[in-house]
């Protein structure tokens, strides 16, 4: 096992962090009560309410992140998604979300939050680690081994999301378009693609997001699978939005693959993309057959040309490094109870189906504490 340090924190800036106490703990420890997977808005939530259960930092409990700095998969999103454009972030719990400016690029601000919480909250990050199995050591432990060694635990929370799986679908011809591929994971900014002709397949918020950004600077052919629905604020009030992750958490209930709450809510037009919406961006395609090696044909023989295909085709679950433990049913998801992994109680899933968002994110983080408190029956004491 490897010996691992910690940058110096410092002092938590109020002393009201749950690990406030203990911040120069040894972290060289391989046997923890609870390995938390990942840092992002997910696992620093379940990290802050492990900790005011009573687990000791680094001794009881431990973060693992494969990022080089605080931020989850914000710090990987593109330059000029700004704070005006973001959807909405939750407050972590006990601290709230500063104020900034809506010119403000995301992908700084936000970890800059991420960061300052980590710090006040003296939470027991380790990185950058990279886990790459979660096994069964003895039927009461596992094991989470790593690019730096090997932890052993009684629980896992997996707070890993998505952003590390982006997926695209195979259509025939993929190989032979001559363009540039990509998907929004690889995307920076709509500069690069000035005066070319951009194809964006994908029906969700963020293709609408980026005709508009990508609109400005070049032309688009926007490509969906279905229809859009399109919805107003007055047609979807927070009671449709429960109703909608309510059947997200079925399909997880059952065993089924999470599903996009997008699917079920519908899309919405921002103020910054009706102008786009009236040059008439959002005239959408129907999905195409193949790739041509300079565009795309469509089934009837249409063809357009492309200098770029934008795929903003959506994220799946990080979760293969759960593979030995067998979680995954026959229908292809992790069926859930709770947080709880049906087939593994000992593994708890945050960020996950209807949990993917912050404010669901936040709540999982909460949830799946106080059931591996349960778990661990005994509670810990300082």
């Amino acid at each position: 096992m490897s010996t691992h340090t910690r940058r110096d924190r410092g002092h938590p800036a109020d002393g009201n962090g749950p690990f406030a106490a203990r911040v120069d703990q040894d972290v060289s420890r391989c046997e923890v009560r609870v390995v938390v997977i990942g840092a992002g808005q997910a696992g620093l939530s379940a990290a802050y309410h492990l900790g005011r259960f009573g687990l000791r930092p680094f001794e009881d409990l431990v973060v693992l992140d494969r990022n080089a700095r605080p931020g989850g998969a914000w710090q990987h999103r593109w330059d000029t998604l700004t704070m005006h454009d973001v959807h909405g972030i939750a407050n972590l719990p006990g601290v709230a979300v500063p104020g900034a400016d809506d010119t403000a690029r995301a992908n700084l601000a936000i970890p800059e939050y991420f960061t300052d919480y980590e710090t006040r909250m003296a939470l027991p990050v380790l990185r950058p680690v990279g886990v790459t199995a979660v096994r069964d050591l003895d039927g009461t432990r596992l094991a989470v081994d790593t690019d730096a060694g090997t932890w052993s635990t009684s629980a896992v929370v997996n707070a890993t999301g998505t952003w590390d799986r982006p997926f695209i679908p195979w259509y025939p011809g993929a190989d032979l378009f001559q363009g540039r591929q990509l998907h929004t994971a690889d995307y920076r900014g709509p500069a690069g693609f000035a005066g070319q002709h951009v194809v964006v397949v994908g029906g969700g918020h963020s293709a609408v997001q980026l005709l508009a950004e990508l609109s400005t600077y070049a032309t688009t052919t926007w490509v969906t699978r279905r229809p859009p629905l399109w919805r107003t604020g007055e047609e979807f009030g927070p009671e449709q939005g429960r109703a909608a992750v309510a059947l997200v958490a079925e399909r997880v209930k059952a065993g089924l693959p999470p599903q996009s709450v997008v699917s079920v809510t519908g899309l919405h037009l921002r103020e910054q993309e009706r102008a786009a919406a009236a040059r008439g961006v959002y005239e959408r395609e129907p999905m195409f057959a193949a790739l041509t090696p300079d565009g795309v044909r469509w089934a009837d023989g249409r063809t357009v040309r492309a200098d770029a295909i934008l795929w903003a085709t959506g994220f799946r679950p990080d979760v293969a490094h759960l593979a030995p433990l067998h979680l995954r049913e026959h229908s292809g998801g992790i069926r859930l109870d709770g947080t709880r992994a049906v087939r593994d109680p000992r593994v708890h899933l945050v960020g996950y189906g209807p949990s993917a968002s912050t404010i669901g994110a936040n709540r999982a983080g909460r949830a799946a504490a106080r059931e591996i408190r349960d778990l661990l029956l005994a509670p810990v004491t300082g």
